[in-house]
Order: structure tokens, then C-alpha cells, then sequence
């Protein structure tokens, strides 16, 4: 009996089963799934195709990435003309911050999807 093991990379999402395992690949398309607007639901070859929905939430993923970048970087300069009190816009450049280290986390992660799904042949 021949044991064969697959490396993951460390950004591999705990949602997604490990390649070559059954039902991996609709593992990784249910979680790509939810990493693009719920209307492109209904696009049957983006369904279809995982390598495909893969690739629209790489380009989803680094316009997330650019937004969070534009808020945190205009945050200091703009919200005070809000009116917001200054606990809060430091609170807001925290969050803003931390969600574009989760989103370049989330970009690696869909990266290591996609290869994998490439390197199946999907």
C-alpha cells in the first residue's frame, strides 16, 4: 500500500477539502463562491467551470484589496469632515487595516485554489 500525501500551501482555506480528495474541487468552488457578488450565481459557466469562477475572484479579491487601501490611506483626511469623533476614526483606520491584511490573506489563499485547480485539469 503506497501512501501518497499532497502539500498544501499554508494560505490553503480550512473550507476547502485538500486537492485530490473526493469532492475537492465543488469543496473549492462553493467557498470561491462566496468570494464573488451572489449575482454571479447565476452565470452557468462561471458554475461550471471552477478555474474560471477561480479566476474572477483573484480579480474580485485585489479590487477588494485596492478599496480597503483607498479607505485606509483617505481615512485621516476624510472622516473628520464627517463629523466623527476622533475614537472612532482611529477605530476605523484599525479595522481598514486589518482588513487588508485579511484580504491579502484571502488573495493568496484563491491563488493556491486556482493552481491547484489548474494542475487538476478543471
Amino acid at each position: 500500500m503506497q501512501l501518497t500525501t499532497t502539500r498544501i500551501s499554508p494560505d490553503w482555506p480550512c473550507q476547502v477539502k485538500t486537492p485530490g480528495s473526493y469532492d475537492w474541487e465543488r469543496s473549492a468552488a462553493k467557498w470561491l463562491r462566496e468570494l464573488v457578488p451572489a449575482r454571479y450565481g447565476s452565470y452557468p459557466a462561471l458554475m461550471r467551470h471552477p478555474v474560471l469562477l477561480a479566476r474572477h475572484a483573484q480579480i474580485q479579491v485585489q479590487h477588494e484589496i485596492r478599496v480597503a487601501r483607498t479607505a485606509l490611506q483617505t481615512a485621516r483626511a476624510d472622516l473628520p469632515a464627517l463629523g466623527l469623533p476622533e475614537s472612532v476614526i482611529e477605530h476605523t483606520i484599525k479595522l481598514y487595516a486589518a482588513e487588508v491584511l485579511q484580504l491579502q490573506h484571502i488573495a493568496r489563499s484563491v491563488r493556491a485554489v486556482s493552481r491547484a485547480l489548474v494542475d487538476s485539469g478543471r
